[in-house]
């Protein structure tokens, strides 16, 4: 069964998931489950493009979920994969850049959030860089798209690229915050339907 450090986690992964028909867009009804001796977080709902019923099923991770929009704590994922995270990560960041080049400064409060998710993801890929070691390894890519990420660019998952992400992800949190803006913007979260906030 898959385990789920936290719901963040859950949701992103359901987006990285899509319907046999494309769409990753369902009502994600939330419940939990006894099985055996654990509690599992289960998601269930119709594909609103062509109705298939999808359901997902999490086992809780044993650590406490770390306040959103983390992913989980000092241990990488078992279900999402470097490349993947960078995927996200790059994504949301580039987005976000032209945005903020092409809205005023009172304005940037509204791209707080999709700052923070970009920064959650950065910061879940050196924690797949072994003790010792510089870089994530290639067997850490498990997932066809984090592989596909990694062939294109392997210097990416070096950890001082990866430093270097994060310091500037959140120098540009930090130019947000100290812009200011209404009380509402605070507070990263997942996103409408939990995926990823839009840029």
């Amino acid at each position: 069964m898959l385990t789920a450090r936290s719901s963040a986690e859950a949701h992103l992964y359901m987006d990285l998931h899509a319907c046999e028909c494309g769409s990753v867009d369902f009502e994600r009804r939330h419940r939990l489950e006894q099985q055996g001796d654990e509690i599992v977080s289960v998601y269930e709902g119709a594909c609103r493009q062509c109705g298939t019923t999808r359901r997902f099923a999490f086992r809780t991770a044993a650590e406490i979920p770390p306040p959103l929009p983390a992913f989980g704590g000092s241990r990488p994922s078992q279900i999402i994969d470097p490349g993947e995270f960078a995927d996200v990560a790059f994504r949301i960041s580039e987005s976000v850049g032209v945005e903020l080049l092409n809205t005023p400064e009172s304005e940037h409060h509204k791209l707080r959030n999709a700052v923070a998710y970009a920064l959650a993801a950065f910061e879940e890929i050196p924690k797949f860089i072994p003790s010792g070691e510089n870089a994530v390894p290639e067997s850490a890519f498990t997932s066809e798209a984090g592989r596909a990420r990694y062939r294109r660019e392997p210097r990416n998952f070096e950890r001082g690229i990866l430093d270097m992400n994060i310091r500037r992800t959140r120098a540009v949190l930090a130019g947000i915050d100290e812009a200011g803006g209404p009380d509402e913007a605070g507070g990263a979260d997942e996103g409408p339907g939990g995926a990823a906030p839009d840029a």
